[in-house]
């Protein structure tokens, strides 16, 4: 069996409220044919309702009432495409400051962030937040669609403005590439195909370069193959195997691996996906896996190979912080990571992002949507590697004990660029 389907591109679509970003997704989407006639009658439906002409191409992705009603995305919303080059999953991140954690959930899994900003107003703050949270989540990538181009008609002054101060951003934040684009998403210049109206332009369109960006960068990584255990699975006359995705490097039948927090050094005698047996896994795939040692591993604990992630309850994170009051040293909540909960403690705060100036300063606390670094100590062991290293076994988040609610999405170690 294949198990390798056709190459698969997940991105994020960041930047400030009102910039375009559900209008330059909606375009995407419809240039390329991908929504079908009862969606696109929908879509058509809603925008008479509102009084805004035959088509708003933001309506496409903003499928919640109220953000119809408002004209802002408030929730990620997920849209799926696919081209004869690749398939693509697309996020369509909300931009308003206070619904800056919807954005960090789309951006966590990201390969690439598609940053939407207008030609006329450039980086806003939030605009800046959002390249800054994608940077910490690890996304490496970023094209920067320069949108409302035919607003400042066509500008090559204005675009290249624009450009140099992202280049600046892009190279403090440490992004391994970042291609500008001018486009006009309500339109549709330079989205799937190039437009006559920047001849002083010769880059691809933004379609173009998405067919061309690196991708399933999100669970791959020289870390060794890791497989946290989400399930286990009695076999048929006896015996057990262990389930989880498989993220870093692939699997292979006789590969020596170390179950962990336990320290067990043993070899995998079975790969199995979809009942079918396999002599390797490859990085992505929801798999399980059998060992020659017997075991009393279950949910929580975590296999991989060298080079082996750390066992710690004390550590140093990267905190994206999204609860509605200010965290603080001392404060109690649960940890959540891979396929682990834990209680967890701040032991102490150590920083604050400063996201004009990308330094770090001294804090009492971290408030909603503040960037921080923190030292935390966890009840239970954890399996992790620092997030530079592993994005997967790197993350993790914070939740309420009380509410339930996710209040920070976490990163072990410092960000790279501070």
């Amino acid at each position: 069996m294949d198990l390798l389907t056709k190459d698969l591109l997940r991105l994020a679509t960041v930047g400030s409220v009102d910039d375009g970003k559900s209008t330059l997704i909606g375009r995407l989407l419809v240039d390329t044919r991908q929504l079908f006639d009862d969606q696109l009658d929908a879509v058509v439906a809603a925008s008479e309702k509102r009084g805004v002409g035959d088509l708003d191409l933001s309506f496409v992705t903003d499928g919640l009432r109220a953000e119809r009603e408002q004209g802002i995305t408030i929730d990620v919303a997920y849209r799926y495409a696919t081209t004869p080059t690749r398939k693509f999953i697309i996020a369509d991140c909300p931009g308003h400051v206070t619904y800056t954690r919807n954005m960090a959930t789309g951006a966590s899994s990201a390969d690439l962030a598609l940053v939407v900003l207008d030609v006329a107003t450039g980086l806003k703050e939030q605009t800046r937040r959002h390249l800054c949270i994608a940077a910490l989540l690890g996304v490496r990538a970023v094209i920067v669609a320069v949108n409302k181009m035919d607003a400042v008609g066509w500008s090559e002054v204005a675009y290249r403005g624009v450009v140099d101060e992202v280049d600046t951003l892009a190279r403090e934040l440490g992004f391994a590439s970042a291609t500008s684009i001018p486009v006009s998403a309500l339109l549709g210049d330079n989205v799937v195909e190039t437009s006559s109206n920047t001849p002083w332009y010769e880059g691809p369109s933004v379609l173009e370069a998405l067919e061309t960006s690196e991708a399933e960068t999100w669970t791959t990584a020289a870390s060794g193959a890791r497989l946290p255990i989400q399930w286990v699975l009695r076999q048929p006359g006896g015996g057990r195997t262990y389930a989880g995705m498989i993220n870093g490097e692939p699997l292979e039948i006789g590969a020596t691996v170390v179950l962990l927090p336990q320290g067990v050094e043993t070899t995998i005698n079975a790969l199995n996906f979809g009942g079918e047996s396999l002599t390797s896994a490859p990085v992505g795939l929801a798999a399980d896996v059998g060992l020659a040692a017997e075991t009393d591993a279950g949910r929580g604990d975590l296999i991989a190979t060298a080079p082996l992630p750390r066992v710690t309850n004390d550590f140093t994170a990267t905190l994206c912080w999204f609860g509605d009051r200010p965290l603080e040293t001392g404060q109690r909540l649960r940890l959540k990571h891979t396929t682990k909960s834990t209680p967890v403690r701040v032991e102490a705060l150590t920083g604050l992002v400063d996201i004009e100036t990308l330094r770090v300063r001294e804090c009492a606390a971290l408030d909603t949507n503040d960037i921080g670094l923190a030292r935390l100590v966890t009840a239970d062991p954890l399996v992790v590697d620092d997030y530079h290293v592993n994005r997967v076994t790197g993350s993790f988040v914070l939740i309420d004990d009380v509410t339930n609610a996710t209040v920070a999405a976490g990163m072990v170690g410092h960000a790279s660029f501070l």
